[in-house]
């Protein structure tokens, strides 16, 4: 059975934290798009997902960012990645993510 994947918002000044824990995959990834995406559109405000806690991440949810760091060009805002494990960052350099995104 697949880890669940929790979604916690923390509005600080002139940026919103998004702390992931869990697992995106498919069976999560529309809620992880849901919430994404509803951070960005309401707040309109620069985003910085927080991953310490993330422990896997598919395709799908790759995806996710890169459609929510596209909503957050249209209101001028940036995403801002951080604490991604090993496995996780690996992807990103694979996929050229680092490149898009900025991630520490």
């Amino acid at each position: 059975m697949a880890e669940e994947l929790n979604f916690v918002e923390e509005i600080a000044g002139d940026h919103v934290k998004v702390v992931l824990s869990g697992e995106v995959d498919i069976y999560t990834s529309q809620e992880l798009k849901e919430n994404l995406y509803r951070v960005v559109e309401s707040n309109k405000k620069d985003v910085i997902i927080d991953c310490k806690e993330l422990n896997y991440i598919d395709s799908t949810g790759l995806g996710i960012f890169v459609g929510a760091l596209k909503k957050a060009k249209q209101y001028e805002k940036k995403i801002k990645i951080i604490n991604l494990k090993d496995n996780i960052k690996k992807l990103f350099i694979i996929t050229g993510l680092d490149k898009i995104f900025e991630v520490e």
